[in-house]
């Protein structure tokens, strides 16, 4: 197995995700935020999203090679719009002084969007491969505990900037961080390739918010 195959398309697509990823893991790691401060700390988070829509473009154009309008097609195209959602969340979050309905309008509607979008993509992803315990089987399986992570991480922080607890901020950091590492582990798993693959695409990965 080679892991370095820039050659390929969908090595690309994962190494892209893999660098989104680490950024939604370490962001809400515990500590982190005091250590760089909180403007840094939201800018790992923006610089996050922009390699998930980026990566997420390049899916978007392999599984359009794939059969436009297909499941693989539509999987993607809903994961590319999540990304934008991201885009749009994580920079307002860079923003200062936002009240609650400020920061229920910018940040968190557009977290909820997106994160119903990741979901959305990671089922469509998991029946395409349902049954099989492929590697890709494995991808879309971790990717989908990600969709649900991210999910339940955009529930817990509705409540973070009015009268949310200790709690909820410590659900909504560890659901967000635990649906980077999963969408961490599903790029990884994309990277290695036979040696004797010498594809510069290969065919569309199957796409789960995440890879």
């Amino acid at each position: 197995m080679s892991w370095w195959r820039p050659g390929r398309l969908v090595w690309w697509i994962g190494v892209l995700f893999a660098i989104g990823s680490a950024c939604f893991f370490v962001g809400p790691f515990p500590g982190f935020v005091e250590w760089v401060g909180s403007a840094v700390d939201g800018l790992v988070f923006f610089v996050g999203s922009i390699f998930f829509t980026t990566a997420a473009a390049l899916q978007l154009f392999a599984s359009d090679r794939a059969g436009r309008f297909s499941t693989d097609w539509w999987a993607s195209a809903i994961q590319f719009v999540g990304t934008l959602f991201f885009n749009v969340n994580t920079f307002h979050a860079l923003r200062e002084g936002l009240d609650a309905t400020e920061y229920d309008r910018l940040v968190w509607t557009p977290d909820t969007v997106g994160s119903a979008c990741f979901l959305i993509s990671g089922v469509l992803a998991y029946g395409l491969v349902r049954g099989a315990r492929t590697r890709d089987w494995w991808i879309a399986a971790i990717n989908l505990v990600g969709c649900i992570a991210f999910g339940i991480s955009a529930l817990a922080a509705f409540w973070v900037p009015t009268e949310g607890s200790v709690v909820d901020l410590a659900a909504a950091n560890f659901f967000t961080a635990f649906g980077g590492l999963c969408f961490l582990v599903g790029a990884v798993l994309l990277l290695p390739s036979p040696a004797s693959d010498s594809s510069q695409a290969g065919a569309a990965p199957r796409p789960a918010a995440g890879t």
